[in-house]
């Protein structure tokens, strides 16, 4: 007779996998010396400790030709484009992506998969003694979270042979800690608008000369930013580093300043025409303004600042439907009148939720609530839920086949609640977007 606490299969198959996911998160509960994602005060240690962890583990950032890439809005989708056209092209190249939208092995991507899973677990059980060992000695103290998240990413792409990595900064670029490597071929700003202010500065001029910190000498640095002032701080910055500067020409849409950086990046490696077509058209990212179902229509979209809310209400002007019903949540840090005041017009019904993610503070849907009135159109249903999965439920409920359903507002949320269409466990097993 079976115990009663047997896991399912599918479980017992990736024990391992989550256990290296909880020993990870688990480390925060130990005293950290600064955290680059909510701590300004200790700006110079983050790379020092980034770069003593890697020599601990010997250096698996060397010999490796990188791509890095920034911006406001836009990276992960030219991170992803760039990606696949390589692939396409038969490089051999791997990327590293932030955040996670459904399960941690998304982030750590080679050729066609993301990482599988007992190998992720097995490079965590490599890394331990090393985190120990910073942790107990180190100058810098324990690494944190993203430090290490890089790390296993790096030796990863190392053991992979991987050609070409294309790197995507998790928070501004100065500091972070994908700003260890020191020699990119290609650094890339996509544009700068206002997010993160906390950590970045309050005035765009701060945010774009914190985001130019990735621009090394003789990188080749392309952007897809059109403001003059900003433009011409960044040319200043590769004249003095030796950089290559190179500026897109004005664009009808985000989505064109995107395939159109993609594509320069990939001309300047000197990939065929062929595979940048094919590989721009093989892309694929979750949460990205992503349908999900039809009858009725649901997307699930990331938006969670001003640039990538004005991108959702762009394309959401393409979408024909009866009536759009939103589901919306937010980050505590966000400009939420920003925002709201972007999507909440274009509502037919006004679902305000929140996240449940642990280690990030939701913005209070009372306190939403109060501001979306402002902008709600006459005679629209407004209602609010703690629980997201509920707030799905009752909207799903209510939606009719020619209407069309989007959550946004938060990665995290969209994430949370698209694993209704598609649970972890799918993910774990096929290791590619479904």
């Amino acid at each position: 007779m079976g115990s009663l606490f047997t896991l399912p299969t599918t479980m017992n198959q990736f024990t391992s996998y989550h256990e290296a996911i909880q020993y990870l998160e688990g480390l925060s509960n130990l005293p950290l010396n600064g955290d680059y994602m909510i701590d300004t005060r200790h700006l110079g240690l983050y790379l020092k400790r980034m770069r003593y962890f890697l020599n601990l583990i010997g250096n698996p950032d060397q010999d490796i030709k990188f791509i890095h890439i920034t911006g406001t809005a836009g990276k992960g989708t030219v991170t992803n484009m760039v990606h696949e056209i390589l692939n396409v092209s038969g490089k051999r190249v791997g990327s590293f992506t932030s955040p996670f939208v459904t399960t941690s092995i998304e982030k750590i991507k080679v050729g066609d998969l993301y990482i599988a899973p007992k190998e992720f677990a097995n490079i965590v059980d490599h890394l331990k003694p090393h985190i120990d060992r910073a942790y107990i000695h180190g100058p810098y103290g324990r690494a944190s979270y993203f430090e290490i998240f890089l790390a296993i990413a790096l030796i990863y792409f190392k053991k992979q042979r991987c050609e070409w990595v294309v790197l995507e900064v998790g928070l501004g670029g100065r500091y972070d800690a994908t700003n260890v490597i020191k020699n990119p071929v290609i650094t890339t700003i996509t544009n700068i608008d206002y997010d993160h202010t906390e950590i970045l500065g309050k005035t765009l001029n701060k945010i774009a000369r914190d985001k130019a910190g990735i621009i090394k000498k003789g990188s080749v640095f392309f952007t897809a930013e059109q403001r003059p002032r900003l433009t011409n701080m960044f040319k200043g910055i590769c004249k003095d580093e030796k950089a290559f500067f190179n500026n897109i020409s004005r664009q009808e849409s985000v989505d064109a300043y995107n395939r159109a950086l993609a594509t320069a990046i990939s001309k300047e490696i000197g990939i065929k025409e062929r595979f940048i077509i094919e590989g721009i058209k093989k892309a694929k990212l979750q949460c990205r303004f992503e349908t999900i179902q039809v009858k009725p229509l649901v997307i699930v979209d990331g938006a969670h600042n001003r640039a990538k809310m004005a991108s959702t209400v762009s394309n959401l002007e393409k979408i024909a439907r009866k009536k759009l019903h939103l589901i919306i949540g937010m980050a505590e840090n966000k400009d939420y009148d920003s925002l709201l005041s972007q999507i909440i017009p274009c509502a037919d019904s006004v679902t305000i939720t929140r996240t449940q993610t642990k280690d990030r503070k939701c913005a209070h849907p009372k306190e939403l609530l109060e501001i979306s009135k402002r902008y709600v159109r006459k005679n629209v249903s407004m209602r609010t839920y703690l629980d997201p999965n509920q707030a799905l439920k009752e909207v799903l409920k209510k939606a009719h086949k020619n209407d069309a359903v989007i959550i946004t507002g938060s990665f995290f949320l969209a994430g949370e609640l698209r694993k209704h269409w598609v649970p972890e466990e799918t993910i774990l097993q096929k290791r590619k977007i479904d």
